[in-house]
C-alpha cells in the first residue's frame, strides 16, 4: 500500500500533471511577461525576452522536476538542457507573435502587447507540456514505476527432449 501511494506521488496522471504545470509554469510565465515588459523599457524587447526566458526556464524546470512531474528532486543537467530546447522553441513563437503584432499595429499599447505575448506563451506552453511530459521527465516516471534492484533474474530448468538431428525429420515435425 505504501509503495502504491509513493508511486502515485512520483508519477501523477496527465490531468494532475497538467494542473501542476499550469500552476507552476503559468505562475512563472505571468511573472516573466511582466518582467519582459519592464526590461523592454530599458533594453531591446528581443534581448529582454531572451534574458527572461533563460531565467524563467531554469526556475520552471526546477519546479517541474520537483512538483509537476513527480521527480521529487532537483532537475538534472540533461533535463535542463532538454527543457531549454523546448524553451528556445517557445522563445521563437513569442518573438514571431510580437513581430507580427508590430507589423500589423503601428504602435500597440502595453495591454495589447501583453495579451499577444501571453497568448503566444500559452500556446507554446501547451506544446512544452507535451514535450516535458513525454520526453524530458518520461524516464523519471518509468524509473519510479519499476525501481532498480527489484527485478530478479529467473532461473528455470528446462527438460531437454531428444530431438532428431535429421533436417527432413525436423521439417515434417514442424
Amino acid at each position: 500500500m505504501e509503495t502504491a501511494q509513493h508511486q502515485d506521488q512520483t508519477a501523477p496522471g496527465a490531468s494532475a500533471a497538467f494542473a501542476r504545470y499550469v500552476l507552476c509554469g503559468g505562475g512563472v510565465g505571468l511573472t516573466a511577461g511582466f518582467a519582459v515588459a519592464a526590461l523592454a523599457s530599458w533594453i531591446p524587447w528581443a534581448l529582454a525576452n531572451a534574458l527572461v526566458s533563460v531565467v524563467s526556464t531554469l526556475l520552471a524546470t526546477e519546479l517541474h522536476a520537483r512538483f509537476t512531474f513527480g521527480a521529487g528532486g532537483r532537475a538534472t543537467w540533461r533535463q535542463h538542457a532538454q527543457s531549454a530546447g523546448s524553451a528556445a522553441a517557445a522563445y521563437v513563437v513569442t518573438c514571431a507573435a510580437m513581430f507580427a503584432l508590430h507589423q500589423l499595429v503601428a504602435s500597440p499599447g502595453a495591454v495589447l502587447e501583453q495579451v499577444v505575448y501571453l497568448s503566444a506563451s500559452a500556446l507554446a506552453g501547451v506544446a512544452r507540456f507535451a514535450v516535458l511530459r513525454l520526453v524530458v521527465f518520461a524516464r523519471n516516471r518509468s524509473r519510479a514505476a519499476a525501481p532498480l534492484g527489484t527485478a530478479r533474474p529467473v532461473h528455470t530448468s528446462v527438460a531437454r527432449a531428444s530431438l532428431p538431428a535429421d533436417p527432413a525429420t525436423l521439417c515434417r515435425a514442424a
